[in-house]
């Protein structure tokens, strides 16, 4: 998790927000949030995809030290793994969508491919 973006919080509250994001991510396949985080979350979802891929004990182990529901990692290495099997990253799509009305923060919506 080196050369994050700080997302102006603290190193811990930064790092629960992004595995949350990621949990919830791979939970839905669809979040709506704003594009620093999208873009964060993007690149760790793509390497837990990619560490669902190999399919081995040891990338279970690390994608449970990362992700917090167990019912993720389980359909991530059921379904997503082996669905993404044969294409070489690239796994999800961000699409902007515009202004925040409340604070005009630029919105995202990141998706699976």
């Amino acid at each position: 998790m080196a050369w994050q973006r700080k997302l102006g919080r603290p190193t811990d509250h930064r790092i629960a927000m992004l595995r949350n994001l990621v949990t919830s991510f791979l939970k839905h396949g669809k979040i709506v949030t704003t594009v620093t985080r999208a873009k964060e979350t993007k690149s760790l979802a793509e390497k837990m995809i990619t560490l669902a891929k190999r399919g081995d004990l040891h990338a279970r182990r690390q994608v449970y030290a990362f992700v917090t529901e167990e019912s993720v990692v389980a359909e991530l290495f059921e379904t997503l793994g082996p669905k993404y099997a044969d294409r070489n990253g690239g796994y999800t799509r961000l699409l902007r969508m515009g202004p925040r009305r409340g604070d005009g923060a630029e919105m995202a919506i990141l998706m699976l491919v």
